[in-house]
């Protein structure tokens, strides 16, 4: 059964999800309802096309930070100083730069204008959060999501060259900042990083310690 939501600020349990996650429909990206679905295990997921749908996977796939994998090659990218890397400096620019690239198998993107306002106001209340790559004062790649205490929810990343949204994804996880990371959406990229699937029980445990 998929929830309609109203102008009340709460959620379904995310257990009565459907099986491709699908838990609720419509509700607003006010920072209230946005912080509140992070807190629960839930993230709205749609595009122009369709209403505010709001996902809580039964699995999630998951990234320890302190058990990353990062292979010989990118152990040379780091140490070479070729990137410099920030932290909240160019949020707009990074979301800006991840709506923009394409997706295997989706037609346009997910990070609509609506998401993109909503997410710099999350910005700049403090609860979203960028990693910015630059080469040559360029900004070249990053990611951002939202932080829910020792969790960081990723969002979306991007890489204008090679090598550079690793650089982040791996800077993110040596500050120390975080005991997960919430990758979302299964990649073969993250895997080979040494992200893998835990259950929602699980996820939903670190999350409320």
């Amino acid at each position: 059964m998929i929830f309609r939501l109203d102008e009340r600020l709460l959620f379904p349990d995310p257990a009565l999800a459907e099986e491709d996650g699908l838990l609720a429909i419509g509700g607003d990206l006010s920072p209230e309802r946005l912080m509140l679905a992070y807190q629960s295990g839930i993230f709205p997921w749609y595009s122009d096309e369709t209403p505010i749908l709001w996902y809580s996977p039964h699995e999630r796939f998951v990234l320890n930070p302190a058990k990353v994998i990062i292979s010989k090659s990118m152990r040379q990218v780091m140490r070479s100083g070729r990137f410099r890397v920030t932290f909240n400096t160019a949020f707009a620019d990074v979301i800006q730069a991840c709506s923009l690239v394409p997706r295997e198998g989706q037609d346009g993107t997910w990070i609509t204008n609506d998401m993109m306002a909503a997410y710099i106001d999350l910005h700049r209340l403090g609860k979203a959060h960028s990693v910015e790559v630059w080469h040559d004062d360029v900004l070249v790649g990053g990611l951002y999501g939202v932080g829910v205490g020792k969790v960081f929810c990723g969002e979306s990343m991007f890489s204008k060259v090679s090598n550079a949204s690793k650089t982040a994804l791996i800077t993110l996880c040596q500050t120390g900042k975080y005991y997960l990371i919430d990758c979302q959406v299964y990649t073969e990229h993250l895997e080979s990083m040494g992200a893998g699937m835990i259950s929602s029980d699980e996820y939903m445990a670190i999350l409320q310690q």
